[in-house]
Formats: C-alpha cells, structure tokens, sequence
C-alpha cells in the first residue's frame, strides 16, 4: 500500500511541474509605428532606443516592415562599418520576421549603406530562457514608449503573458501535493 502512495505522490508532483510560469514568446515590430526607414536627421538614435525599451528572450522574433530597402543581418564589423558586401542572410521582402534563436547580440543594417550611416541599424541583445519568479518587482521606470496607433497596438501591449493564471494553478497544485503527501503520512 506504501508504494502505491508513493507512486501517486509522485505522479502529482509530476503533473504540477509544467504549470510553472514560463515567458511566452513575442513578436516586435522594429521601430513601433516608424517601420524600419532611414531615420530623420534629428532622429540619428531611433532604434538604439527602441532596443532599449525592450527586452528580447531566446524565441522571440523581430518584425521588419519597410518600402524599397532591405534589412541585412551582419557581424558586428559589418554593423559597425555599415558593410553591406557579406551579409548573414538578407531580406528584401517588405515584410520580414528573424527569430531570435540564441541569446547574445544580433546586428542589423539597411541594405543602403547611405540609410545605415544615417541611423538605419540595429542591434538586439537577446537575454537567456529563464522561468518568471512568483512574485515579480513592478517594472522600472524607463523612457516611455512613443505612442502607438489605436489601430494597432504596439507588440509590448499585444502580448505582454500574464502570470496571474500561472501563479494562481502553480499555487492550487502545489497545495494538492501538499495535502496528498500529508494525507499519505497519517495513513501510512
């Protein structure tokens, strides 16, 4: 009778393991509502801002929307020297989705070289797998994001997760072994 409880115990603590939280994966549209273009003259820093306000995970992926350009994907010499001649892989689509596949930095320049130099580049420092810890600190206060089309909401409001649900079946579960397991002592 002892091994069946144990056995069961351990089924429920097996069964409660994949409710916890874990981030889900996001879209972001490169620059919000400016598309990815050469930025204006006084707007040099448009996507190291943008990059700023975001943080990137493992499985993420960056949307690129653009008119009659391109979007290259570099080493990091070549985002530094807006070098177009050997490219990781290009893009001329118009409509461009990367994944972002590992954690560390990813470069990102027009296909013109006048555009990069001018600002059109980018660089995202994608962040590790982590599970979301049960009690989360409020975010930080940063630069605001600029206003989004009311239309279509910004990719951060589209698909921030919400841990309520997780903490809340993570919680019930973990009580459930709780009282199994004490069950199981007092009848054993």
């Amino acid at each position: 009778m002892g091994s069946f409880w144990f056995l069961f115990c351990t089924c429920m603590i097996i069964l409660a393991a994949p409710n916890a939280p874990v981030e889900a994966s996001r879209e972001f549209k490169v620059g919000d509502h400016e598309g990815w273009r050469e930025p204006r003259k006084n707007n040099s820093a448009l996507y190291d801002q943008w990059a700023t306000r975001n943080r990137f995970q493992i499985g993420d992926s960056l949307y690129f929307e653009y008119v009659d350009d391109s979007v290259l994907q570099v080493q990091k010499w070549g985002y530094y020297h807006c070098d177009t001649t050997n490219p990781i892989i290009i893009f001329n689509n118009g409509n461009s989705v990367i994944n972002l596949d590992r954690s560390g930095p990813f470069y990102f320049i027009s296909g013109n070289p006048g555009h990069c130099k001018n600002g059109q580049r980018l660089i995202v420092e994608v962040m590790g797998l982590h599970l979301h810890p049960i009690h989360q600190s409020p975010p930080s206060v940063g630069i605001p994001p600029e206003p989004y089309s009311a239309i279509s909401p910004s990719p951060s409001q589209l698909s921030t997760p919400s841990s309520g649900s997780f903490v809340l079946v993570t919680g019930i579960s973990a009580l459930i072994v709780v009282l199994v397991s004490f069950v199981t002592l007092v009848l054993v």
